[in-house]
C-alpha cells in the first residue's frame, strides 16, 4: 500500500469511527461543511429548563457579560452576545489560547462563523483553553508562530523559560518579541504583524494572548461578528461565583454533599480500567495548583486537596478555602470543573477538537452517574438523559495550508469573508483534509479497532448521554 492510500484508509476510518459513535453525522460528509456547522449551531429544542439550568445559565452570562466589559465591550454589545448564547447555547471550546493568525485558531474560527452566520446571529463568544502550556511540543503550541514558513518565538523566551511553564504563568514580564529562529528570517509579513500586536508588558502570557486577538479580531475577521474570547480565568470567577452562593447547585452538591464528588472521582477511576479506557482520565481532582509558574496536579483526601509530590495541604475542599484560592488564581478549575459550569448544568453545547468528543459524553456520564449513585439531583438527571446533540466535534474540522497572515496581507479587506464562503461550499469530507490530528494518534485507531471488533458500541451505557 503506498503512502497516499495509507493516508486515505486512515482519514475513512476515523471518518467511520465518528459515525458509529454519532450517527446523525454521516449524511453530512458529503455535504457542504456551512451545513454541518448549521447544524451544530441550531438552537436546542425548546422545553421546561430546570432551576438548576437556569441557575447555572445566568452565572455563566454574568460572568461574560464582565469578560466583555474587561475587554471594552459596550453594554450594548455585551448584551447582545449574552442574548445570542442564551438563545443559541452553543460554545466554541475548541482551541487552546492561540494567537488568531495561527491556523489551528483562524480556521476553527472561520468554521463557528459559518455555523453562527447560518443562523442569522452576529456575535460570537469562544471558550479558548489556557491551562495548557506555553510551548507543547517542539516549536509548537502558543510560544510560536510559524511566519511566512518559519518559525518565530513568540515571547522571545529561553527553551527553560518554556518548558513545562503555562500560559497562566505568572507574574513575569512578557511582550511580543517575536524572534526568528533563524537569523535572516525577518521579513515584511514579521514586521507588520509586530507592528498590530500590542506593544507592552503583560503579567501572564494568556494576558498578552488575549488583549492581541481582541486587537486583531476586527482586522482578520471584520465586523460582521461581535468577539469575546474567555478564558479559564474567567471560568474561575465563574466556579468562583457559583460556590459563593450558598443557593448554588454546585456548591450544595459537589462541596456539601458527601458523597458526589467521591463518586465522581470513582467513577473516572472505573472508566479508566474498561473499555472506554485512555480517554477520560483522573490527571487532577477538580482544581489544577499553579506554583511557581508551574501547573500540579491535586488529589482530594480526607477532605483535602492535596500536592501528591510533595504531600502540601494546598486547600480544604470548602467554599470559603477554594474561593480565596480561585480569587489568587493558585486554583484553576479543570476541564471537568470548568465543563460542569460551562455546559453540563447551564444546558450548552460545546464544540470541541480531536479528543473532546469522545470524552465530552464520558465525563457526562460520570457526572449521571455519580449523582446516581449518590441519588441526589433528579431533575439534573433528568435534563443530562433528554439533551439534543449536547457537544460535537467542532474544532480542525477544516484543515487549510493557506497562511491566514499571508492572506490577511494580501487581502486586508475580503479576506476571512472570501474564505468562508469558498470553504464553506466544500464538502465536509474534503474540508477537513487528511485529518492528520486524528491519524496520528493511538488513542484514535485504537477506538477504531475497538469499534470494529463490537468490544464497544454507541448502545453502551457510557455513551447513552452523547
Amino acid at each position: 500500500m503506498d503512502e497516499q492510500t495509507a493516508e486515505l484508509e486512515a482519514k475513512r476510518a476515523i471518518l467511520e469511527a465518528l459515525e458509529s459513535l454519532y450517527p446523525w453525522m454521516k449524511p453530512f460528509r458529503s455535504r457542504p461543511v456551512r451545513e454541518y456547522a448549521s447544524r451544530l449551531f441550531e438552537a436546542p429544542a425548546s422545553g421546561l429548563v430546570p432551576a438548576v439550568r437556569r441557575q447555572a445559565l445566568d452565572k455563566l452570562l454574568a460572568v461574560i457579560r464582565k469578560a466583555a466589559a474587561r475587554w471594552g465591550l459596550s453594554a450594548d454589545t455585551a448584551s447582545e452576545i449574552c442574548r445570542d448564547l442564551e438563545r443559541r447555547r452553543v460554545l466554541q471550546t475548541g482551541p487552546h489560547l492561540l494567537l488568531l493568525v495561527d491556523p489551528e485558531a483562524y480556521y476553527t474560527h472561520i468554521f463557528s462563523m459559518l455555523g453562527l452566520a447560518a443562523h442569522g446571529c452576529s456575535t460570537y463568544v469562544s471558550y479558548a483553553v489556557s491551562t495548557v502550556s506555553i510551548v507543547e511540543r517542539s516549536r509548537k503550541g502558543p510560544g510560536w508562530l510559524a511566519v511566512d514558513g518559519r518559525p518565530i518565538n513568540v515571547f522571545g523566551l529561553s527553551r527553560s523559560q518554556m518548558v513545562g511553564y503555562n500560559l497562566l504563568s505568572g507574574p513575569g514580564s512578557y511582550r511580543f518579541r517575536m524572534v526568528p529562529v533563524e537569523p535572516d528570517a525577518q521579513s515584511d509579513a514579521l514586521t507588520q504583524l509586530r507592528d498590530m500586536l500590542p506593544n507592552i508588558e503583560f503579567q501572564r502570557p494568556a494576558h498578552a494572548v488575549k488583549a492581541a486577538n481582541q486587537v486583531l479580531w476586527p482586522k482578520l475577521f471584520g465586523s460582521r461578528f461581535a468577539f469575546l474570547q474567555i478564558d479559564d480565568e474567567d471560568i474561575a470567577d465563574l466556579v468562583a461565583a457559583h460556590l459563593s452562593d450558598p443557593d448554588s447547585w454546585l456548591r450544595a452538591s459537589l462541596l456539601e454533599e458527601p458523597t458526589v464528588a467521591s463518586n465522581v472521582l470513582a467513577q473516572l477511576d472505573r472508566l479508566a480500567t474498561g473499555l472506554w479506557s485512555g480517554w477520560l482520565t483522573r490527571a487532577t481532582d477538580f482544581f489544577w495548583f499553579y506554583h511557581n509558574g508551574k501547573r500540579l496536579p491535586l488529589r482530594l483526601a480526607a477532605g483535602d486537596l492535596i500536592e501528591p509530590s510533595s504531600g502540601m495541604k494546598v486547600a480544604r475542599f470548602t467554599a470559603l478555602d477554594i474561593v480565596a484560592r480561585l480569587a489568587d488564581r493558585t486554583l484553576i478549575p479543570n476541564f471537568l470543573t470548568a465543563m460542569l459550569v460551562v455546559s453540563i448544568l447551564p444546558g450548552v453545547r460545546v464544540l470541541g477538537g480531536s479528543h473532546q468528543p469522545v470524552f465530552y459524553p464520558l465525563m457526562r456520564h460520570v457526572v449521571h452517574r455519580a449523582l446516581d449513585v449518590a441519588g441526589v439531583a433528579p431533575d439534573l438527571r433528568q435534563a443530562l438523559a433528554t439533551d439534543g446533540v449536547s457537544g460535537a466535534w467542532g474544532h480542525r474540522v477544516i484543515e487549510c495550508d493557506d497562511d491566514p497572515l499571508e492572506r490577511f496581507l494580501n487581502d486586508p479587506i475580503g479576506g476571512a469573508h472570501a474564505v468562508a464562503q469558498r470553504l464553506g461550499a466544500t464538502p465536509l469530507a474534503e474540508a477537513c483534509g487528511s485529518l492528520k490530528s486524528f491519524v496520528s494518534d493511538a488513542s484514535w485507531l485504537e477506538l477504531h479497532r475497538r469499534l470494529g471488533r463490537g468490544m464497544i458500541t454507541a448502545a453502551d451505557d457510557e455513551w447513552a448521554l452523547s
